[in-house]
């Protein structure tokens, strides 16, 4: 299993673009996320990944600012931002995607992408913004097209093209492979990665392990709400933890 190109260029920076301290998250007196710690430099992709049940969907929404952590930190260029709810951190530079797409089905696939783009721009600048990101996406040849008329690959593609309107600098991808048929499984991985070339800096959370292997830098693995193993991907898929959890344990 063969690093990302974009490997060099994440580890070239020293400065984080993006960084959790010690993130914990509880609910009563569950404790749904417990001290987890992260970096994402610049061109990099950090990979999240566990079992179900393991508290990825937590900490992925104390990431994003859709849970409040407990404790810990989140820092944004250095900012802290742990408290800042999603749309002041979108002003700053994060954006993500849903599990579930849900485009404004009634307009257009210009039109959906300019609800974000005029967050950035105004008149013919926002439009103009708003086509480079169709073209980006390969939905260029839909943009008169309802949103509701797409199939599950084009609205994925449009989901990715409304957080790229925002302009981010820092993208949170939350399944946007997954259900996928392998071409167009594919296509969207090419697509990240040449965002990741970029310069993004990408987290994402996926349950196909061979795409989440083949994209990321650096892979993040939780169970039970706790760091199980980190690293690059060949040592966490080869993690005698890591194999358990998915796996489970040998009877013999």
């Amino acid at each position: 299993m063969s690093a990302p190109a974009t490997q060099s260029q994440a580890a070239s920076s020293a400065t984080p673009l993006f960084e959790a301290q010690g993130v914990t998250v509880t609910f009563g007196g569950l404790t749904a996320v417990k001290d987890i710690s992260l970096k994402v430099r610049p061109g990099e992709i950090v990979g999240l990944i566990g079992p179900n049940g393991a508290g990825k969907t937590t900490l992925f929404n104390a990431l994003t600012g859709f849970v409040t952590p407990s404790s810990g930190r989140v820092l944004l260029s250095g900012r802290d931002i742990t408290k800042l709810p999603p749309q002041a951190r979108a002003r700053l530079g994060m954006a993500r995607t849903f599990q579930v797409e849900r485009p404004f089905e009634d307009l257009s696939v210009l039109e959906n992408v300019l609800v974000a783009a005029f967050l950035r721009h105004s008149g013919r600048k926002a439009e103009d913004s708003a086509y480079a990101v169709l073209e980006r996406v390969g939905l260029a040849d839909r943009a008169a097209q309802p949103a509701s008329e797409l199939n599950l690959a084009r609205r994925r593609r449009l989901e990715l093209a409304k957080v790229l309107a925002l302009e981010p600098k820092m993208l949170f991808l939350d399944e946007s492979i997954a259900g996928l048929n392998p071409p167009a499984q594919a296509e969207m991985v090419g697509l990240i990665r040449e965002l990741a070339a970029s310069g993004l800096g990408i987290v994402m959370v996926e349950h196909i392990m061979h795409v989440i292997m083949g994209l990321s830098n650096h892979v993040i693995c939780m169970a039970f709400g706790e760091l199980l193993a980190e690293g690059d991907p060949e040592t966490v898929a080869h993690h005698p933890d890591v194999i358990r959890a998915y796996l489970g344990e040998d009877d013999d």
